[in-house]
C-alpha cells in the first residue's frame, strides 16, 4: 500500500542564495534524443508496473515521435516566426509559438499519419488498435477539432481514445518549431540571448504558452539542483526557483511543501519525512492556492524524464488529489474523465 509523506523545504530565496553561478533561463530539447530518451525511460518504468502495458505502448509512441521529429528536421517546410514577429510577440507579452490561438501548420497531419502507420504495424487487436484505425481514416475536420480541444483546453468533443496519438503528432510539430526558432536565432548571429523571452506568467511555457507536464531539477557545473518546468507540448524548459508555487508564485515553508509516495510496510531507521526528502519524484503542493505540480529530481535519478516519470507515478496524483489539491500542469498522454466535464488542459486538469 502507498501513502504520502510530507517534507517542508527551504524558501525560494534560500535555495537561490545557495545555488551560486548563473542559471540559464531556458533549456531546449535535443532533436536527436528527445523522444528516444522518453521511450527508453518508459520501457524502464514499465517493468513490474501495474500500468506496464500502457507504458510500453507509450514507449512505442515516443519512439515513433522520435522518427517523425528527425524526418521533419531533414525535410523542413514548416514556417516559424521571423525575428520581427518574435519581437512583436515579446513586446505584447505573448509566446511566439502560441498553441492556443496562433496559426497551426497542417504539416502535423502528415506527422500523425506517419506515427499511426508506425504504431499500427505492431499493435494487437483491441481498443488501441481500434483508435489507430479511426485515425487512419479520419478527415481533416475531425483532426482539427481534436487539435483545437487539446491545445485550447476546451475539452468538449475530445475523443479520449485517440487523444494521446493526436497529441503526440502536435508535440512533434511544436518541438520541431521550437528547435527551428533556436536554430534560426543562432544562424542570424543574434548573440548569447535566447530567441524568446520569459513571460509574466512563470507557470506557462515562454515558447508556446502551454502548461508544464512537471518540473525537473538539473545540475551543471557549479549549479546544483536548479528547477526547470518542462513544457507539455514543445519540450522547452524554463527556470523557476524551487520552493515557489508554479501556479500562484507563493513561496516559503508555511505555504509550499513536498509530498512523495511512501510504502506503509517499510521499516527502517528513517521516518517518513526523511524518506520523503530523498524521493526522486515529489508533488510540490501550495496551501495558498490549493494547486500542485510534480517535481522530478534529475540530480537524484539521472535516468529521470519528466513526461515518462509523470506517467509512471499516477498513484501520487491520486493520493494528492484526495487532499483536495488540483494539478497545475497537464500530461497530454493521459487525460481522464468525461470530455464534456473535464477541466481545461491549461488550468491544472488531468
Amino acid at each position: 500500500m502507498s501513502t504520502t509523506a510530507t517534507v517542508r523545504v527551504m524558501s525560494a530565496e534560500e535555495i537561490a542564495a545557495r545555488s551560486g553561478g548563473s542559471t540559464p533561463a531556458l533549456r531546449w530539447p535535443d532533436r536527436g534524443t528527445y523522444f528516444a530518451e522518453r521511450a527508453m525511460r518508459l520501457r524502464q518504468l514499465a517493468n513490474g508496473h501495474a500500468m506496464g502495458d500502457f507504458l510500453r505502448f507509450m514507449a512505442r509512441l515516443a519512439q515513433a515521435q522520435q522518427a517523425a521529429l528527425e524526418r521533419l528536421g531533414r525535410t523542413g517546410g514548416v514556417p516559424v516566426p521571423d525575428a520581427a514577429a518574435i519581437d512583436r510577440a515579446s513586446r505584447a507579452g505573448r509566446p511566439p509559438l502560441s498553441a492556443a490561438d496562433g496559426p497551426r501548420d497542417r504539416a502535423w497531419h502528415g506527422v500523425l499519419r506517419e506515427i499511426v502507420q508506425a504504431m499500427r504495424a505492431d499493435t494487437p487487436a483491441g481498443p488501441a488498435a481500434d483508435a489507430l484505425d479511426r485515425l487512419a481514416t479520419a478527415d481533416e475536420v475531425f483532426l482539427e477539432r481534436q487539435a483545437d480541444a487539446l491545445l485550447t483546453g476546451v475539452m468538449s468533443g475530445l475523443d479520449l481514445a485517440t487523444a494521446p496519438v493526436v497529441a503526440a503528432a502536435l508535440q512533434v510539430l511544436w518541438t520541431h518549431m521550437a528547435l527551428e526558432l533556436q536554430r534560426e536565432h543562432a544562424a542570424r548571429g543574434d548573440g548569447p540571448t535566447q530567441p524568446v523571452g520569459m513571460l509574466d506568467d512563470a507557470g506557462v511555457c515562454p515558447c508556446c504558452g502551454s502548461r508544464p507536464v512537471a518540473s525537473i531539477t538539473r545540475s551543471s557545473g557549479e549549479l546544483s539542483g536548479q528547477r526547470y518546468l518542462h513544457c507539455s507540448l514543445c519540450g522547452t524548459e524554463w527556470h523557476v526557483p524551487r520552493g515557489r508555487c508554479t501556479h500562484c508564485g507563493e513561496s516559503g515553508a508555511e505555504k509550499v511543501a513536498y509530498q512523495s509516495l511512501d510504502r506503509s510496510d517499510v521499516v527502517d531507521d528513517e521516518d517518513a519525512s526523511a524518506r520523503a526528502a530523498k524521493a526522486a519524484i515529489q508533488a510540490e503542493t501550495c496551501e495558498a492556492c490549493g494547486h500542485y505540480l510534480k517535481i522530478v529530481h534529475g540530480d537524484r535519478d539521472p535516468m529521470a524524464e519528466p513526461a515518462a516519470d509523470d506517467l509512471g507515478s499516477i498513484t501520487l496524483d491520486l493520493l494528492v488529489a484526495e487532499t483536495g489539491k488540483q494539478r497545475h500542469g497537464v500530461n497530454l498522454m493521459l487525460l481522464f474523465g468525461d470530455p464534456d466535464e473535464a477541466p481545461p488542459a491549461g488550468t491544472g486538469g488531468r
